[in-house]
């Protein structure tokens, strides 16, 4: 899915990320269960869109977000969100992408 949206970064070194600036974030979600549930699926995309970019897209992500929104916390909050979610890669741009994978001994998933 794509996610528009802007944020800044609070970093303790100069960067260009602490100014307000946007992306186009692509992120993909990574879902597994060791059954597919009564409808033939692990999760259902819609509701995962619905949560993630429903609630992400065309916003300000410092508000919305209780963290700084790099593509790395951005990655594991995502994760988080997804119970049925073991992995989440964000692209921020061409060349730039963070992936988050959750610990398999920490998920109550399976």
């Amino acid at each position: 899915m794509e996610i528009a949206g802007c944020h800044h970064l609070t970093l303790p070194y100069p960067s260009k990320c602490q100014g307000m600036h946007g992306h186009n974030w692509i992120v993909t979600v990574y879902c597994k269960a060791e059954q597919l549930d009564e409808n033939g699926m692990v999760a259902d995309f819609y509701k995962i869109k619905e949560k993630i970019h429903g609630y992400l897209d065309h916003g300000n992500l410092n508000e919305l977000l209780p963290f700084n929104p790099t593509a790395e916390n951005l990655a594991r909050w995502i994760t988080e969100q997804i119970p049925e979610c073991y992995k989440t890669s964000v692209q921020e741009s061409e060349g730039n992408m963070a992936v988050y994978v959750r610990d398999e001994q920490s998920s109550d998933v399976l």
